[in-house]
């Protein structure tokens, strides 16, 4: 497979009688790069050929090197300014001197990882591939993710999720998005029956359940108004002084309503529904007397959501999915803002770029669920 031997070679002019080092990198599959290469700036050249596409949107970084700590430093620099996402592989849990360069890093894959920069995989190579892959389909939604994801852990929430919304409203006006739309199925929509949310009141306790469960509670906008009138009333109330949050049905969500996706009228008028009508706010704003006992598939808002909450319960069925990045879209019901909270930027960049699936088992190990319980949803 071919590597990046040095900043030279992939910032070299183009050939004159055929296609540069970049265009060769972009038929090539995932291109590789050592710590060294890094150091030498093999990631500094920006991602967009004359035409302001994105070439090479992603490069591996092999870990397994022993370089000196100036060495280490400078790429640890040159990682911060790349404009390009830079996955580690590394063979074993990185050692200790490293923590800097994989800070730097949008995420490290390994065969052993207990620490928040790292996600442990069988085939670390393997899903680097599968990564790149994914970051190549959807070169744009996955640039911006990365760009959100280094931006937001660093904000107050409420500035992170206007950060987060605006690059949201951008995406829904590109191409990824457009062409996902353009290729979905359209399906017969269920009849709608009772209330989308379920509000009681026991002395100072609020419970709140989502109750779409034909749709698995698909956060659409009937729901997503339910849901903040019934946060609404618990944030006036200071005698509220526990909320309980949960979804009945076979979900507690299964994210947004495909249904109505892209029938805002425009993505300006997307960004001020997001951020003046969305729950994300409110959960934040009530999360210490907030707790969300979620269950089945959570996908997408379904795993937003609740990660705003102080305590997370998790059925032992739950699994958690954020799958946008393959829509040509970004997490947009606080994701972004409230998973790196729990779980770090580079995990969350895992899980929102790979779309795949993780268990309850493992997100309590990671503090995206606080305990597993059985019994969750209560029957």
């Amino acid at each position: 497979m071919p590597t990046i031997q040095s900043a030279t070679e992939l910032a070299r002019p183009a050939r004159p009688h055929g296609r540069d080092r970049e265009e060769d990198l972009r038929v090539a599959g995932l291109p590789r790069v050592s710590i060294t290469d890094l150091a030498d700036g093999a990631a500094g050249r920006p991602a967009l050929d004359e035409d302001g596409r994105i070439t090479v949107p992603l490069l591996a970084v092999r870990l397994d090197e022993d370089v000196s700590q100036s060495v280490l430093e400078r790429a640890a620099t040159r990682a911060g300014e790349s404009g390009r996402l830079l996955i580690g592989v590394a063979s074993a849990l990185p050692p200790a001197r490293l923590t800097p360069l994989l800070d730097a890093l949008d995420c490290t894959l390994a065969l052993a990882g207990d620490i928040r920069q790292t996600v442990a995989v069988a085939d670390p190579d393997e899903v680097a591939e599968s990564l790149n892959a994914a970051a190549t389909a959807n070169p744009q939604a996955s640039l911006i993710l990365g760009r959100v994801l280094r931006i937001t852990p660093a904000l107050d929430v409420p500035a992170a999720l206007e950060v987060e919304s605006l690059a949201y409203s951008t995406l829904l006006g590109g191409p990824e998005f457009a062409r996902w739309l353009a290729g979905r199925t359209a399906r017969a929509t269920p009849p709608r029956t009772g209330d989308p949310a379920l509000v009681s009141r026991d002395a100072a306790i609020l419970r709140i359940t989502l109750n779409r469960p034909e749709r698995r509670n698909a956060y659409g906008r009937d729901l997503r108004d339910a849901l903040a009138d019934a946060l609404r009333v618990a944030k006036s109330d200071p005698a509220i002084t526990r909320v309980v949050l949960d979804g009945a049905g076979p979900s507690f969500c299964s994210g947004g309503d495909l249904d109505e996706f892209g029938t805002t009228p425009d993505p300006v008028t997307a960004h001020f529904i997001r951020t003046r009508a969305g729950a994300a706010g409110l959960l934040h704003d009530l999360a210490a007397r907030t707790e969300a006992r979620v269950h089945g598939p959570c996908v997408g808002a379904g795993v937003e959501l609740p990660a705003f909450a102080g305590t997370v319960v998790a059925g032992e069925d739950a699994t958690f999915r954020l799958p946008e990045t393959g829509m040509g879209l970004i997490p947009g019901a606080g994701g972004t803002v409230s998973l790196p909270r729990r779980i770090g930027r580079w995990r969350t960049f895992y899980l929102a770029l790979s779309g795949l699936p993780l268990n309850a088992a493992t997100a309590l190990a990671w503090g995206l669920a606080d305990r597993v319980a059985a019994g969750v949803p209560p029957s």
